[in-house]
C-alpha cells in the first residue's frame, strides 16, 4: 500500500486551481487532523467543503464556544491537535469564552477563522457588517493569532500557525484567513504542498545531561522525595515513567488540579488531590522536590510555606518546555527546560546506572504513614454514602458511575460544588480519563467536552457529571450529540441554586444562623435560587434517552438503561440541596484565594 500523503501530493499536482480554504484543509489532512468542529458559514465554504474529501470529519455544534471546547477535549486526551472553526463577526465573538478557557487550560488547539473580504477590513473602513478584530481580541487572550493577507501566503501561514501550535506550552492559536480567499480559486504554486513533518520541529526537546546527572544526585540523597506532577505529564503522555521512576526511588506522588487525571491513584505512593491536608503535609514534609509540567499556580499555593517547605529547607527540581515558567513562583535549584517525558526517560537511565537510590526503607515508612491518612480519610468520606435518603446526597453519583461506566471510561467534571462532589468520590484509576477546567472553573464546558472526547473514542464510555446550573449555559448540545451520533451520558445533580454562590452568600449575610441551620432561605439571600428545569424532559424532546431519580437505590438502574439506549442521555438527578451546598474541603477553597502567610 502505497503512502498516503504521497497520493495526496500526486493529486494536487495535477489541479489546476485550489481554493484558499482548500490549501488548508489539505495542510490540515497532511499534518494528521481528522476531525474539525465549528459551525457552518458560507465565509469559509472552501475550507469546510474540502474537509470530508481530505478524510477530516465535520462535527458541527450548536455554539462556537462549544466548537472551541469540543477540540480542547478532543486535544486533551488524544495528544493531538484540536481543530475548531468560526466565521467572521458573531460567530467569532461566540468563540471567545472557549479561547479564554482553552488557552488557560494549555490545550493545544487551532482556530480558523474568516474575516471580511481584503480591503475593508484591518483597519476596518467604518461600518463594515460583521467587521471584527477577531486577530486582536484572540491574540490578547491566546498563544498567538496570525492574519492571513494575500492568498499566496495561505500554505506558508498556516504552517506557521501549526509550527506555533506544537511549539513550546500547550496552548490555542487563532489562524484568520479572508472570505474572499477562503472562496477564491488560485493556481496551484509549487510548494504549497510538501510531506508532513518538513516544516515544524517534531522531536520533543531533550534534557541537558548535566542537568540530569544533578537532579539525580538531589534525589539520590533525599530522605524524603516528593514527584509533584502538573498537566505537562498529561500533554507529554508520561504517566508510565513518573509511576516507573517513583517506583524506582520510592518517592510520594501529588498533582496540581490541572493533572488530576496524570496518575494511577491506586498506587500507595499516590496522594490524590482531594485529600488536601494530606497533600499539604507531604509538601512540607519532603526535603527534594520535583515539579514536573507544573506551574505552581495559585491553586499548589504558589509553591509557598504554610502550604509547602520553606525554600531554605527544601530543594526543588523544576523541569518545563516554557523556561518562563522556571523558578518563575518559587526559585528552583536544578531548572530543566526540557519535554517531561523525554527528561524522565534520561533520569530513569542515569539511576539505572547508579548502585543505589538512598535509604528506601525511610522512604517507604514515610509513604506508608501518608497512605495511611489517606485511607483514614477516604473512610470518613465514604461516610456520607450511608446517607440514602432521598432526594438524594451527591456523593452516590460519582460511585455509582465509576462502577457501572468502568475505570477506562471518560469522565468529564463540570459546574461548582457538583465538580467538588465529583473529584472527592472519583478515583483516577486511569491515567488520562478525567477532563474538566480546573483553572478557568468554566461552567457549562462540559456540555460540549464529552462530544469532542467521544468523536476521538468512539468505542469508550465517556459521561459527564454535571450541575443544573452548568448544564443550563448550553444545553442545546445534547441535540448536537443525537444529530453526530455520540452517545455519551449526562448526570444533572439539580439542587436549584448556585449552592457555591449561596453558601459564600449565607455566611457574608447570616453566618450564626448558618452554622445552625444549615441553609437560608430565597428571600435571605440574593438571587440564589433556580427554577426547575426538566432536563430529562428537555433531552427527550430533542431525541436523547431521558430520566429522573432522586432515590440512590434507582441511580444504579437509570444509568444502566441509559447505557442500554445506544443513545446519548441525560439523567437529572434530584440532589439535597443543603447536603450538596456543604460540600467536602470548602474552606480550603476559599484559602486557595488568599495569599499564603509563609
Amino acid at each position: 500500500m502505497g503512502n498516503p500523503l504521497q497520493s495526496t501530493v500526486r493529486k494536487i499536482k495535477g489541479q489546476q486551481t485550489v481554493s484558499g480554504g482548500e490549501i488548508v484543509a489539505r495542510i490540515l489532512a497532511e499534518e494528521g487532523v481528522d476531525h474539525v468542529f465549528g459551525i457552518i458559514d458560507g465565509t469559509y465554504f472552501g475550507f469546510y467543503k474540502n474537509l470530508e474529501p481530505n478524510g477530516v470529519r465535520l462535527i458541527t455544534p450548536r455554539h462556537e464556544t462549544s466548537a472551541v471546547h469540543m477540540a480542547g477535549a478532543y486535544a486533551r486526551v488524544t495528544g493531538k491537535l484540536g481543530v475548531c472553526m468560526a466565521s467572521n463577526g458573531p460567530g467569532v465573538a461566540n468563540a471567545l469564552p472557549g479561547v479564554a478557557v482553552e488557552q488557560a487550560e494549555g490545550n493545544r488547539v487551532l482556530l480558523i477563522t474568516s474575516s471580511r473580504r481584503e480591503g475593508i477590513a484591518y483597519p476596518d473602513r467604518g461600518g463594515a457588517f460583521q467587521f471584527f478584530p477577531a486577530v486582536q481580541a484572540i491574540g490578547a487572550m491566546a498563544k498567538r493569532a496570525i492574519a492571513v493577507p494575500s492568498a499566496d501566503r495561505v500554505a506558508e501561514l498556516t504552517r506557521a500557525a501549526l509550527r506555533a501550535c506544537w511549539t513550546g506550552r500547550p496552548g490555542l492559536v487563532n489562524l484568520e484567513i479572508p472570505e474572499n480567499i477562503m472562496n477564491g480559486s488560485y493556481p496551484v504554486q509549487p510548494g504549497w504542498f510538501r510531506e508532513a513533518g518538513t516544516s515544524r520541529v517534531a522531536a520533543p526537546i531533550p534534557p541537558h545531561p548535566a542537568q540530569v546527572a544533578a537532579a539525580a544526585d538531589l534525589l539520590v540523597d533525599a530522605k524524603r522525595p516528593l514527584i509533584h506532577v502538573g498537566s505537562g505529564v498529561v500533554h507529554a503522555g508520561a504517566s508510565h515513567e513518573v509511576h516507573t521512576l517513583a517506583a524506582r526511588l520510592e518517592a510520594a506522588l501529588c498533582t496540581s488540579w490541572g493533572a488530576r487525571a496524570a496518575l494511577d491513584e491506586r498506587d500507595r505512593r499516590v496522594v490524590a488531590m482531594p485529600f488536601v491536608a494530606v497533600v499539604n503535609q507531604a509538601r512540607n514534609e519532603a526535603d527534594v522536590v520535583l515539579v514536573l509540567g507544573s506551574r505552581l499556580g495559585e491553586t499548589d499555593w504558589w509553591g509557598k510555606a504554610p502550604y509547602w517547605a520553606k525554600p531554605a529547607d527544601q530543594k526543588l527540581i523544576q523541569v518545563d518546555l516554557d523556561a518562563e515558567i522556571i523558578g518563575c513562583n518559587r526559585p528552583a535549584d536544578v531548572a530543566v527546560q526540557a519535554d517531561v517525558k523525554a527528561f524522565l526517560e534520561a533520569l530513569i537511565a542515569e539511576l539505572e546506572g547508579r548502585a543505589g537510590v538512598g535509604d528506601l526503607s525511610g522512604r517507604a515508612g514515610w509513604i506508608n504513614a501518608l497512605h495511611a491518612q489517606v485511607e483514614a480519610r477516604r473512610a470518613k468520606l465514604a461516610g456520607h454514602l450511608d446517607n440514602t435518603s432521598m432526594p438524594m446526597h451527591p456523593a452516590h453519583v460519582p460511585v455509582a458511575c465509576q462502577r457501572l461506566f468502568g475505570d477506562d471510561a471518560f469522565l468529564v467534571v463540570d459546574g461548582g460544588n457538583t465538580a467538588i462532589w465529583a473529584n472527592f468520590f472519583h478515583e483516577v484509576r486511569v491515567p488520562g480519563t478525567v477532563v474538566s477546567t480546573p483553572k478557568m472553573g468554566m461552567l457549562g464546558a462540559g456540555c460540549a467536552q464529552p462530544l469532542g472526547i467521544k468523536a476521538a473514542f468512539p468505542d469508550r464510555p465517556v459521561y459527564c457529571i454535571t450541575g443544573d446550573g452548568a448544564m443550563g449555559f448550553h444545553l442545546q448540545e445534547v441535540e448536537t450529540a443525537v444529530r453526530n451520533r455520540l452517545p455519551v451520558v449526562w448526570l444533572v445533580l439539580c439542587d436549584r441554586q448556585w449552592g457555591m454562590v449561596k453558601m459564600n452568600q449565607q455566611f457574608a449575610l447570616k453566618p450564626l444562623k448558618t452554622l445552625v441551620m444549615k441553609s437560608l432561605g430565597p428571600d435571605e439571600t440574593i438571587n440564589a435560587d433556580l427554577e426547575e428545569i426538566e432536563f430529562d424532559a428537555v433531552a427527550r424532546a430533542m431525541g436523547a434517552h431521558g430520566e429522573r431519580v432522586a432515590d440512590p437505590a434507582g441511580l444504579e438502574n437509570a444509568i444502566k438503561r441509559a447505557i442500554a439506549s445506544g443513545k446519548p442521555a441525560v439523567i437529572h438527578v434530584d440532589v439535597d440541596p443543603v447536603a450538596h451546598m456543604w460540600a467536602p474541603n470548602l474552606k480550603d477553597f476559599k484559602d486557595m484565594h488568599a495569599e499564603p502567610k509563609g
